[in-house]
């Protein structure tokens, strides 16, 4: 994975979406779309370096996080916003889309 791409569990969750705009993608290693997801992910964290956190939960390893928050398909990219969701996007997301909601949340 790329190494602009953070890779959070439930220890780590709360402090990287606290502050700004964070985009986080809950996935599983399974999950042919997830997979379809991730270089496009890669792609918009060069795009909006900066202004906004790109990350990804692996919702096999950290359960607890996919109750709290509902995620009941994947991916689901959830938009932060100073630690308060503002968008749910379910299912594999164009860069584009990505960034006009990043932009949205900023």
């Amino acid at each position: 994975m790329s190494g602009a791409l953070k890779d959070l569990c439930v220890a780590d969750f709360d402090a990287t979406v606290a502050k700004g705009v964070t985009v986080v993608d809950f996935w599983a290693p399974w999950c042919g779309p997830c997979k379809m997801q991730t270089p496009i992910l890669e792609k918009v964290a060069e795009a909006v370096a900066g202004r906004a956190v790109i990350a990804k939960v692996n919702v096999d390893d950290n359960r607890e996080l996919a109750v709290k928050f509902g995620i009941r398909s994947i991916p689901a990219l959830l938009i932060f916003k100073d630690g308060q969701v503002t968008q749910t996007l379910v299912g594999l997301q164009q860069a584009a889309v990505l960034v006009q909601a990043i932009a949205a949340a900023g």
